[in-house]
């Protein structure tokens, strides 16, 4: 049996590795959190809002899961699932540099024979090209002698496991073999599999999946303000638009999160690259529209605190609910924080309420905390309400 490491063992990789610790392989998972790994090797979850990672990591941590901050640990596997964070820069470019910095390592202690995939989003050719370069430079190996795959992470932050479960799932390989390869591992713990043409294929499904969900969310924020002009129940108007040959999503304050923001660019920059700048016109646009709805909203609720009988400074606003979706204490790319700090910046009198924040840490973001009721204006950014609350 193949002895499997996982290389990150944050959100998305600690999951996947008690899902394969739990089909009875030896899976060593490398991390640079010295502190993560012994949490894991005494059993112990260090990501307590993922359902169902609790009883894995009891069962399997310190056991056939072996938590390291040391790649070198990882020399007698076969078979690397790397996946670890891409970030994008200020300007929306890709920053490849934990991602190089994790398959050099990996290069470091592969052997011939040995099967490399990840799962990291990434922009379509990545796993043909940098990917393969880092690895044959650090190996000594040539490509042929060792395998590579890549499987994009389909799961959703507080339900990683089931969706491992339930969720289609793809794999390609950079050439049929390694496809093939990294297909009969995956199939051993992934229920829902579907071997694709190539890696690169696999990159494009990922990307794209982030893309529609981005433009969709683009066109319900658009019809949701041309409705508030028109003096039409949006959401009345929604539930009969909806059948089987239309889905309209829900508005929001934008799109927040660690993935949706973020992969339209990839396609939008290589189109730039490409000179073919008209290939992503919606993409582009559908990314500026959800970026601009922290404008919008922000306006709605200065023309609201006008109505407030107090000087405009003076109207206590409560921001309800900071986080980029609702019950996961996550802040990446919020666009519920951006709104605060947003109408902070303008002169408004904001305070924040989050079940999930304390007053302590509300004020290392340099936020206020209020209860609801004692707000003189309450924006819910998850139901996008206003409300007067009822003074007692």
């Amino acid at each position: 049996m193949h002895k499997i490491a996982v290389i990150g063992l944050g959100k998305a990789g600690l999951p996947i590795a008690g899902v394969i610790a739990k089909h009875g392989f030896e899976v060593t998972g490398v991390d640079i959190d010295e502190r993560k790994c012994d949490i894991i090797n005494r059993g112990m979850n260090p990501i307590p809002d993922e359902q169902g990672l609790d009883e894995l990591i009891k069962n399997h941590g310190g056991k056939n899961i072996f938590a390291t901050a040391k790649y070198e640990d990882a020399r007698d596997c076969d078979f690397f699932i790397v996946i670890v964070p891409l970030f994008i820069d200020k300007v929306h470019n890709p920053d490849f540099s934990i991602l190089e910095d994790a398959f050099r390592n990996v290069g470091k202690i592969l052997k011939n024979g040995d099967c490399v995939v990840l799962e990291t989003t990434v922009p379509p050719g990545t796993t043909e090209t940098v990917v393969r370069e880092w690895l044959e430079e650090e190996s000594g190996l040539k490509f042929g002698e060792f395998y590579l795959a890549y499987s994009p992470e389909r799961i959703m932050t507080g339900f990683s496991i089931s969706r491992l479960r339930d969720f289609p799932k793809v794999i390609g390989g950079v050439d049929e073999r390694s496809g093939n390869m990294a297909f009969e591992v995956y199939e051993k713990f992934i229920p829902k599999l579907h071997k694709v043409s190539s890696a690169r294929t696999a990159e494009f499904i990922k990307v794209i999946e982030g893309c529609y969900r981005d433009v969709n969310i683009a066109l319900a924020n658009e019809l949701f303000k041309i409705a508030g002009e028109l003096e039409i129940d949006f959401y009345e108007a929604r539930d009969y638009a909806n059948h089987q040959y239309c889905n309209i999503h829900l508005p929001s304050t934008g799109v927040g999160g660690h993935c949706i923001p973020f992969y339209p660019w990839f396609l939008i920059r290589e189109m730039e690259r490409r000179g073919k700048y008209d290939h992503s016109n919606l993409l582009r646009t559908g990314r500026e529209t959800n970026d601009l709805m922290i404008n919008y909203w922000a306006e709605k609720i200065i023309l609201e605190c006008l109505g407030i009988n107090k000087f405009l400074g003076e109207v206590k606003v409560c921001i309800k609910g900071i986080t980029y979706r609702k019950g996961i204490k996550e802040l990446i790319n919020s666009m519920n924080l951006a709104l605060a700090y947003l109408l902070v910046k303008k002169g408004l009198n904001v305070f924040v309420y989050d079940e999930l924040f304390t007053e302590d840490e509300l004020k290392k973001l340099d936020l206020r905390l209020i209860e609801p009721k004692d707000a003189d204006l309450v924006f819910d950014c998850f139901t996008l309400r206003l409300e007067l609350p009822k003074k007692s």
